[in-house]
């Protein structure tokens, strides 16, 4: 009994800054946010006054919400096909190459490195109108009349804003693909090429089997950091023209820090997790059970 005692104040030692410091940064600040959610705070004043449900009432009322929630989901259904297809392709490359593989690993997970306010920048004078690279590109090779304000057209903001994140993003991706395809099993490949197996046939059923434990991780996680994007659309859009690249990350930030309503911010910081958990249940769920059923 001594020695268990002695074992737990020890234990308690190592796990007590830890735990202090997630008490303090993250269950504080969530409990204290579903607070102010039902308060009018602005997020300076020492007044705050409870509306009680009022700002969550609006929410469901709000055509701007609405927006950035379909915003949000159409850039997230983009990341997690776009981005998990492109790091699934740079993957078999990396895998298949006979020379320079080191190279091309480290090559494709470079952007990876950028940070998002960087990222923003350097995409953001790439499409811009007078003197982006893309414009200039196709003015040079005769195609000028398909030049296009990239980031001022309403029906091409949001793809473009997540064309820069699956650049900036594949490469992440692309490792964990690597690691999978290279627990494939040789003897499998190769007793289905000498059955007949076209690339294709080989690929199918067996490699994507396989793998699909990676294909959980990733679009798991690329749900995630989709319905969470902040710095691109900060640093390329804020959010416009109009509310047309408005997410409901930016919605939070703008109510909450520009516009003084830190209670209605909350309040969309507070649907936005429940959105999370939900798709990413429902998400765990279908994902799961293919992997049972291959």
């Amino acid at each position: 009994m001594q020695k268990k005692r002695k074992f737990d104040k020890t234990a308690f030692v190592f796990i007590a800054p830890a735990f202090i410091f997630f008490t303090l940064f993250i269950i504080v600040p969530t409990v204290s946010s579903v607070y102010y959610s039902f308060t009018s705070w602005d997020g300076v004043s020492p007044n705050v006054k409870f509306i009680g449900l009022a700002n969550y009432k609006e929410i469901f009322t709000s055509t701007r919400f609405g927006n950035a929630l379909k915003n949000t989901i159409l850039l997230t259904v983009f990341i997690s096909v776009f981005e998990n297809a492109f790091a699934l392709a740079l993957a078999l490359i990396v895998d298949n190459v006979r020379w320079g593989k080191n190279f091309f690993r480290s090559a494709f997970y470079v952007p990876v490195l950028v940070s998002g306010i960087v990222s923003g920048f350097i995409w953001k004078i790439m499409y811009n109108y007078n003197f982006g690279t893309i414009n200039t590109i196709l003015k040079d090779i005769g195609m000028g009349d398909f030049r296009q304000d990239w980031l001022g057209n309403n029906k091409l903001t949001l793809i473009m804003i997540g064309v820069v994140l699956v650049w900036k993003g594949a490469g992440y991706y692309m490792i964990i693909y690597l690691a999978s395809l290279q627990s494939v099993s040789p003897d499998l490949i190769e007793a289905a090429q000498i059955d007949g197996a076209s690339p294709w046939q080989r690929f199918k059923s067996i490699t994507v089997p396989l793998i699909s434990g990676a294909f959980t991780i990733n679009f798991t996680l690329s749900l995630i950091n989709g319905l969470k994007v902040f710095d691109q659309i900060n640093v390329m859009t804020d959010g416009g023209p109009g509310f047309t690249s408005e997410t409901l990350v930016y919605l939070l930030y703008k109510v909450g820090f520009n516009e003084g309503r830190q209670g209605f911010g909350t309040a969309v910081g507070i649907m936005l997790l429940f959105i999370i958990i939900i798709l990413n249940t429902l998400q765990q769920k279908f994902l799961r059970s293919r992997e049972v059923q291959m």
